[in-house]
């Protein structure tokens, strides 16, 4: 058969094949772009020091006066820009309070919230248990029942997919007795949320949880892997008038950046507390900087959580500013 190929033929396949050249060069540009453009996103994201999620409490207000409901939590932090969830048990006690059965009311509330969480496409994170009793309570049979209504919670947060549960322990001011007690609590209820894979996070809160050498002296004899520690920024008072659990406080622990320090080594979560802020975004009683440093050099990469207390912001601007000041403080890290 004789072939059609002709000389004629060789300008247009020398068009062709430039032009085939320049389409392949144009597309490996455009891979290499993109590709650059998604190495850079990794490497932003893998340069993160650390998370940030927002303490439900920082919404209190605005949920105790029925302005915003406790189920809106996880579309306020995503529209916020925040990655994680803390909840706080007690702000959904009016929803539980509306079933005969508290395991139905549970479930309900737990599915409720994991659809909207799932809905946002936010991580779920902590419960901060409060009003179940005390785990340091110097009564065993009172602290074996605080432990027994914790175990819910632990429950819940498996459900969600939380990694923890933040409890009380104020129990008593007296050293000796706390430390007994406090370990004794801690051990059967951590004992309990391992089977679950959750573990139970002290808080400095009050009382001897905020002495932070008393403290972790009795997390270091609880001595389980699922016991660990809380840090918050604030909440550094160890005793008020009249011995009462919240007021007029009359002795802090005297260094809050060495109590920090001392809590870092059994931290799970962060706290970063904030009450006020002065015209440069910087909060007015805690230096935010100096505190990532010491969280950041504890080798901690987790999420940090805000937890705006103040009153002359709204509760929306207060956690705002917070969250800005994190973003801030973490370009400053060593």
């Amino acid at each position: 058969m004789k072939s059609k190929f002709s000389i004629k033929n060789i300008p247009f396949l020398l068009i062709a094949i430039v032009l085939i050249g320049f389409t392949s060069c144009k597309s490996q540009e455009e891979k290499k772009e993109n590709a650059t453009v998604a190495d850079q996103a990794t490497t932003i994201e893998n340069s993160r020091n650390y998370k940030i999620s927002l303490a439900q409490w920082s919404m209190h207000k605005m949920i105790n006066d029925g302005s915003v409901s406790p189920f809106d939590f996880a579309k306020k932090a995503k529209a916020w820009g925040f990655e994680g969830l803390e909840y706080v048990s007690q702000l959904y006690s009016k929803e539980l309070a509306k079933y005969d059965n508290i395991d139905e009311g549970m479930k309900a509330v737990v599915a409720q919230l994991k659809s909207e969480s799932e809905a946002a496409g936010i991580a779920n994170l902590i419960i901060m248990v409060d009003g179940e009793g005390d785990l340091a309570d110097p009564d065993e049979a009172k602290r074996d029942e605080a432990v027994e209504k914790h175990k819910k919670w632990v429950d819940a947060a498996q459900a969600l997919g939380c990694h923890s549960i933040r409890v009380n322990t104020f129990g008593t001011n007296d050293p000796e007795i706390w430390s007994v007690s406090v370990e004794d609590g801690l051990k059967k209820l951590s004992t309990y949320a391992a089977t679950k894979n959750v573990s139970v996070l002290v808080e400095n809160h009050g009382w001897l949880s905020s002495d932070a050498p008393v403290l972790m002296k009795a997390i270091n004899a609880v001595n389980m892997s699922n016991c660990g520690t809380l840090p918050d920024f604030g909440n550094w008072c160890i005793k008020r008038a009249e011995g009462t659990k919240w007021g007029e406080c009359i002795e802090e622990y005297p260094d809050m950046y060495e109590g920090i320090q001392l809590m870092m080594p059994a931290a799970k979560a962060v706290s970063a507390k904030s009450y006020d802020f002065d015209a440069d975004g910087n909060e007015t009683k805690i230096d935010y900087y100096k505190m990532m440093q010491i969280v950041v050099d504890a080798n901690y990469h987790g999420y940090v959580g805000v937890e705006y207390e103040g009153s002359r912001l709204t509760e929306e601007e207060g956690i705002l500013a917070t969250r800005a000041l994190l973003l801030a403080a973490e370009k400053k890290l060593k």
